[in-house]
């Protein structure tokens, strides 16, 4: 019987092959309807701190979308690799504080505050390739995302986790395994679509 995991890795291959297939211009009109949509996400104070981060390679783009928050008073946390895979977060002070890092990576140059940080946020943006209408995502496989997850769920934080894709990449079903966290909403360039929340996080 095929394993979950196998099951995960097909998908994602099929995810980027389309995801490679987009125009620059379909890319750059979904970054831009992004940018008006996330001003739809809850805001559960008048300035919110949101951990977001800052698109590579053919990813639904998050620039416009970083710099809309930031606008509007918000404090945007964006995230720093870390050599084992970890993520620390840095805030966001405007496109010139942006620096290019290893792996393709744009990261922020402002002090490092820690992977801890990340539970001081209201919403926490999250790169992925699909999510289905239980709130299971996919994503890239790398690991530093479930680390955050995990982080936020022994922190008893409880933010808002909305996965940022393309508006073709909400399925109908998504693989899931045991140390899977679920997601709250997606956000895409049609709209934020919400997610009934799960009582309970999946034990990890």
């Amino acid at each position: 019987m095929t394993s979950v995991r196998a099951l995960k890795a097909d998908l994602r291959t099929r995810l980027l092959r389309e995801r490679r297939g987009l125009s620059a211009e379909d890319r750059q009109a979904a970054a831009a309807a992004l940018a008006t949509r996330v001003r739809e996400l809850p805001r559960p104070a008048a300035v919110a701190t949101v951990a977001a981060y800052v698109s590579t390679g053919t990813e639904p783009g998050t620039r416009e979308l970083i710099d809309a928050l930031r606008a509007e008073g918000v404090r945007v946390l964006l995230p720093v690799l870390l050599p084992d895979n970890d993520l620390d977060w840095a805030v966001y002070d405007g496109p010139e504080a942006l620096q290019k890092a290893s792996r393709g990576l744009v990261e922020p140059v402002g002090p490092r505050l820690g992977p801890q940080a990340v539970t001081q946020a209201h919403t926490v943006l999250l790169p992925g390739l699909a999510v289905d209408g239980r709130g299971v995502r996919l994503g890239r496989g790398g690991g530093s995302y479930d680390r955050v997850l995990a982080r936020l769920a022994d922190a008893g934080a409880r933010p808002a986790l909305v996965v940022v894709l393309y508006g073709h990449e909400v399925l109908a079903s998504v693989p899931r395994e045991p140390h899977d966290h679920l997601v709250d909403a997606a956000l895409t360039p049609e709209g934020v679509r919400v997610f009934p929340r799960a009582p309970e996080r999946p034990a990890r």
